[in-house]
């Protein structure tokens, strides 16, 4: 049997015959998930330098309300945000932010 973790993912174990991770498999609200992000991104703009602040800003800008975004214009946007994120231990939340989001594309 293999768990599958990802980064974000904090699990504790107690006792014996454990058999996995239960995760949450309902459907992504997109615009819910986009709130959660905007939200996490700006907790995280105090944590980075200034440069890293100005690509979050841009992909904000770009993200919008992700109605009249193109598809690849959301891509890049997620993609800049989570690669900022990732550099920092704060990031998690942003991370696991745009996963959601990136589910809900294939919803």
């Amino acid at each position: 049997m293999s768990n599958s973790f990802h980064f974000g993912d904090s699990v504790t174990q107690h006792g014996d015959h454990n058999i996995g991770i239960v995760k949450n498999q309902g459907p992504v609200d997109p615009q819910a998930a986009l709130r959660e992000l905007v939200t996490a991104v700006h907790q995280l703009r105090a944590q980075v330098p200034a440069e890293d602040r100005e690509v979050l800003d841009e992909s904000l800008e770009a993200l919008g309300d992700g109605a009249e975004a193109s598809p690849s214009t959301l891509r890049r946007a997620l993609r800049n945000i989570s690669g900022v994120a990732s550099l920092v231990r704060a990031g998690a939340p942003v991370v696991a932010a745009v996963r959601r989001i990136m589910e809900s594309f294939d919803s």
